[in-house]
Formats: structure tokens, C-alpha cells, sequence
């Protein structure tokens, strides 16, 4: 889809940088907003994403993976309950809804959830624009004559497919929401037999397709996309040895009980907020098994019984290396040399595999290479963090009038939630509550 066409001197109330869920979430909120007031009380907002069309962890879409978190935790039924953006909305015009509520289950396939962003996202398609990578984010003043102040921002973009041709847009605010990027072991090479698990899918794809066999496949991490890539590749290649590699004893069962739960609940965030920072660390690290580096017990459970029945037919095609990590990997030219060592004894284990899968999952990206020139702008903490506003606002200098909101990669202020689905609808109501009390002052 192309970029919209905009008048050169139009000054947008708010561009969003990323078009992933969270930005999705936002636009849904100021259509809403849009929809119900004059045009002069209208926000004007353009959302900004750099594939050429919508997509979500698509590397990781495999078939019968399932949400983590309940389909009523979508893109706006915490915030508006009767929007027709809700995913049972999605279910209505799909002609599923009976069947989904036969399944008696609160969390839908991956697939299926990617499907109904995309159905949202075609809805407000008007206000976005794909192919669009942003470039610079450069903070400036339009008013003349005015001591130092800044008042807007100019994102330039390039489309990836045109790289000699760049747009300007001009902007008042400007919401991130760019999600996170893979993380790897230090001194990590990508190469068509090593990959990170964001891209399994196509690289699996690759390799049914070339016809070239799979004897064995090894899979590094400890965590929910770890455990679902073994279970993939044991599936996909039935002839392949699959070898899990982590430091861990075992799989840790998420915690997802009620009482943990609540973590995520949009009262806490405003809990975590108000807290001393040794608070807020103490409740970082009771409920980090609510999410990072947990599988779900149901997935535990049927990685033991498939272990446990190929050990009592004798061939054992799923191997758990644990307390293990992986000390060298050479690329032999036909397969790779996996070093893995047994961390109690120091002894190693040489295994050639064919591919290797680092779900060693994500970090948040640099906020501020990310906005480059306009990260001047924040302010920062003691400990050298961006200082965040409750409504998601970055904090600026007294002269900064121009609006930074930030959607993801506030964990140290607003907690666990800042990079989950959990509290994306409330999010984005605040995030366009904020925009028009600020559009309205102006």
C-alpha cells in the first residue's frame, strides 16, 4: 500500500512511528475519538511502518501455537467494551464467533489473532502509511521570533524500495512503538543454518523446500518460543534429531494464576508508577516468571510425554542438553560444528547439525538511536533512563512543547506491561486522552 498524500504544509497532531499493535491500538482509539466530535476537535494522526503491509511476529505464526494472553485482552474491549474493533466483532463478521465460544477457551490460535490485527489494520488503513522507513526524527521550532522553542517535529522517510526518493512530514507529537528486536549470544553470525527464532518459520520453509535432509537440529533458550520451535522442528523434520540446549534444569512453568496475574492488570500499573524505585525493582523480579524465560505447563507436559515414549520405543529423536550452553559454533561447509558444554563438569559434546535456532529472545531498541536528534530532548533520570510520564509522555525541557510518547521500553516506569498485549487498549485510550487534552489547550 502506498503512503497516503499529504499537503506539504500539513502539521499532523500526532505521526506514530511503528505500526504494530500498540500504534494499532492508538488509531482505533482517535478513530473512535474522530467519529464522535466536530472536525475543528479531530485529531490528525498518521502512523508510519516500515513492511509493506501489516505483520507481527509472523516468523512465529506456526499453526497451532496459541495466544498467551485472553482474547478479551485485545485491541480496545479494556478500553471501550463496545467497540466493533473487538476481536468477537472479528469472530461476528468471520462467521467463527459460535465456534470459537464451542472451543470453551479464553486464548485463540497465534494465527488467528494475527489475522484479526490485520482485519483492524485494513479498517484504518487511511491512516497509515507502509513502506515507509524513518530515517530522522529532528525536533524544530515553526514559530518565528520565539526563544528556543520547540513545537514540532520533521520525520524524513524513505520507501525501502526507493531509496533516493525521502518525505518529510511534520508532526506535533510523535508516538513509538517500534516493538523490540532479537536478541543473540555475543559474537553471534547469522547464516542460512543459524538463525534467531523470529525468523523460523521462512528458514523452515527454506529447507522443507530444498529438498536437502535435516539429521538434527539444535535449539538454544529456555523460554516460551524455545520450547514451541523444539516441538516445531520435531514435528516438521520427522526424521531429525532435535536437541534442546539451556543452562536451566528444566522448562520453568509460567505463572499465570489469578493472584500473579493481576500484575498486569491497569491498576498496577498506576501501583508501579507511584512506587520507590527498590519497589519497583522487587516486583520486577517476583513476577518476572509471569513472562520472561517460562513455558506453559500444557507445552512442558507434552515435551516430557514425547521424550518419555520415544525412550520406551528406542529412538530418541528429542534430547534436552540442560545445564548446558553453547561454548563454539563452525560452519563445516555441508552442516555445523555445535559445542555444548555441561556446565557442571566443563565436558563438551560435539554435535553436527544441520540448523541451528537462538530463541533467545528480545530487547528493547535503543530509544535514543532511535530518535537520534530529538533524544536531546529528554530528560533522564538518575540512573540514566528517559523519565516517562504517567499518559506515556516523555519528559522534555521546559522549552519542548512537541510531544514524545513512548509504547514499549518503559518497564523501568510503567512495569511488566510495557511490552505486552496485556494493557495495549488502555495504553493507547490514555495516549489519545493525553493528545486531545493537549490539542484542546492549544
Amino acid at each position: 500500500m502506498n503512503a497516503p498524500s499529504s499537503d506539504p504544509g500539513t502539521i499532523h497532531d500526532v505521526l506514530g512511528i511503528g505500526f504494530g499493535p500498540s500504534n494499532l491500538a492508538l488509531a482505533i482509539a482517535i478513530e473512535e475519538h474522530n467519529a464522535t466530535v466536530l472536525p475543528e476537535e479531530q485529531v490528525n494522526a498518521l502512523f508510519l511502518e516500515r513492511q509493506p503491509r501489516f505483520g507481527w511476529h509472523r516468523g512465529m505464526l506456526i499453526d497451532d501455537a496459541t495466544m498467551q494472553v485472553s482474547f478479551l485482552k485485545d485491541l480496545v474491549t479494556m478500553r471501550n467494551p463496545t467497540s466493533d474493533f473487538s476481536f468477537l466483532c472479528y469472530l461476528r463478521e468471520q462467521g467463527r464467533l459460535v465456534d470459537f465460544l464451542n472451543q470453551k477457551t479464553l486464548f485463540p490460535l497465534r494465527v488467528e489473532f494475527h489475522d484479526y490485527f490485520e482485519w483492524a489494520a485494513a479498517r484504518v488503513g487511511h491512516l497509515a502509511a507502509y513502506s515507509q522507513e524513518v530515517l530522522s526524527i529532528t525536533p524544530i521550532s515553526t514559530e518565528d521570533g520565539t526563544d528556543g522553542l520547540i513545537d514540532c517535529f520533521d520525520v524524513v522517510c524513505r520507501d525501502p524500495q526507493d531509496p533516493d526518493r525521502t518525505v518529510t512530514r511534520r508532526a506535533r507529537n510523535i508516538s513509538v512503538a517500534v516493538g523490540l528486536q532479537p536478541h543473540l549470544p555475543p559474537d553471534t553470525e547469522l547464516s542460512d543454518r543459524v538463525v534467531h527464532n523470529s525468523q523460523l518459520l521462512p528458514r523452515v520453509a527454506e529447507l522443507a523446500g530444498s529438498g536437502a535432509p535435516v539429521r538434527r537440529a539444535v535449539v538454544l533458550g529456555a523460554g516460551q518460543s524455545a520450547a514451541e520451535a523444539v516441538d516445531y522442528l520435531h514435528r516438521t523434520f520427522p526424521d531429525a534429531e532435535v536437541c534442546a540446549v539451556f543452562a536451566k534444569y528444566g522448562y520453568t512453568p509460567a505463572d499465570d494464576s489469578p493472584f500473579a496475574n493481576r500484575i498486569f492488570d491497569p491498576e498496577a500499573v498506576d501501583v508501579y508508577f507511584d512506587a520507590p524505585s527498590e519497589v519497583k525493582q522487587s516486583l520486577f523480579d517476583y513476577h518476572r516468571s509471569t513472562n520472561y524465560s517460562v513455558v506453559d505447563m500444557e507445552l512442558i507436559e507434552a515435551l516430557y510425554a514425547t521424550a518419555y515414549r520415544e525412550k520406551v520405543q528406542g529412538r530418541e529423536r528429542l534430547r534436552f542438553l540442560n545445564v548446558s550452553r553453547i561454548r563454539e559454533v563452525k560452519d563445516s561447509g555441508d552442516g555445523l560444528d555445535v559445542a555444548v558444554e555441561f556446565l557442571p563438569t566443563g565436558q563438551l559434546q560435539e554435535l553436527t547439525a544441520d540448523l541451528l535456532v537462538h530463541a533467545t529472545g528480545y530487547r528493547p531498541r535503543d530509544i535514543a538511536a532511535l530518535l537520534g536528534e530529538s533524544a536531546k530532548i529528554c530528560l533522564r533520570d538518575d540512573g540514566d533512563e528517559v523519565r516517562v510520564g504517567r499518559d506515556h509522555r516523555v519528559e522534555v525541557a521546559p522549552e519542548v512543547t512537541a510531544g514524545i510518547y513512548l509504547q514499549g521500553g518503559t518497564e523501568h516506569t510503567h512495569g511488566l506491561t510495557s511490552t505486552l498485549l496485556s494493557t495495549t487498549a488502555v495504553r493507547a485510550g490514555e495516549i489519545r486522552d493525553s493528545l486531545v487534552a493537549r490539542h484542546g489547550a492549544g
